[in-house]
């Protein structure tokens, strides 16, 4: 995010994430000593505050967006690893063609195996997390779908009236669009950082553009196969009035 020195012209702007759902408002930021943004307390929809680093904020004319923090941690992995190995790489080419002592390249290979080794560990937590986030999104696909079964048979029974019918209808849609969405986001996430950790040193513009593709083809046939079932019917037979 690139400093603006009248970002407290944000106060009491709405915050939403990147798939349009409302994360709060703008209470207040924090500064550094040198007068740099540092954090933005947020004001969530039940009165608690949330702190985010000013990193993971968008802001874009009067939006502002919160970027997701396992793609902002997932970015950081898919650049450092790739070069930490390319320079452990470079290293035992110099030490090949007797540019540097053995001693000097034992030390500094350790070095970034060491290092190559954090990053890998900390990318697998992140993997697991990943993992946890698409069981969610798949779960809420689920209960969306569920809500509406549920809301068409109430409405084909005449329990529910057609404009009260259509606005409910829209909000289970728009959110069944929004998890989908972030579900492909994160399959996608997850798929670029297994990439890595399985050592592919490949073209990232190409890898990325490959997986995107691989992402949006998966993403429809499940889109397709979450769609619930056409709703059953059910005709009520009256059998005889009974009072109040």
């Amino acid at each position: 995010m690139s400093q603006n020195s009248n970002l407290f012209l944000f106060v009491g702007k709405q915050v939403k994430d990147e798939y349009g759902r409302g994360v709060g408002k703008i209470a207040s930021f924090a500064l550094t000593p040198s007068g740099k943004f540092d954090a933005v307390f947020v004001e969530l929809g039940d009165g608690k505050f949330l702190k985010y680093s000013v990193d993971n904020l968008k802001f874009d004319g009067a939006d502002v967006t919160l970027i997701s923090k396992i793609k902002s941690q997932a970015n950081v992995f898919c650049d450092q690893i790739p070069l930490i190995w390319r320079k452990d790489q470079a290293l035992k080419e110099l030490s090949e063609k007797k540019k540097i002592s053995q001693e000097l390249y034992g030390e500094l290979h350790s070095s970034f195996d060491g290092a190559l080794n954090q990053l890998k560990n900390e990318a697998q937590i992140l993997l697991d997390e990943i993992d946890r986030e698409i069981a969610r999104c798949n779960d809420e696909v689920k209960d969306l779908n569920y809500a509406l079964v549920h809301l068409e048979l109430e409405h084909e029974i005449g329990k529910i009236d057609e404009q009260s019918y259509q606005a409910a209808f829209n909000i289970i849609q728009g959110n069944i669009k929004r998890v989908n969405t972030e579900k492909s986001d994160l399959e996608l996430t997850r798929n670029k950082i297994s990439n890595i950790l399985l050592g592919e040193p490949s073209n990232p513009s190409e890898t990325e553009t490959k997986l995107e593709k691989e992402t949006e083809e998966s993403s429809s046939v499940s889109n397709a196969s979450e769609l619930p079932e056409p709703p059953v019917v059910v005709y009520v037979k009256e059998i005889g009035r009974t009072s109040a």
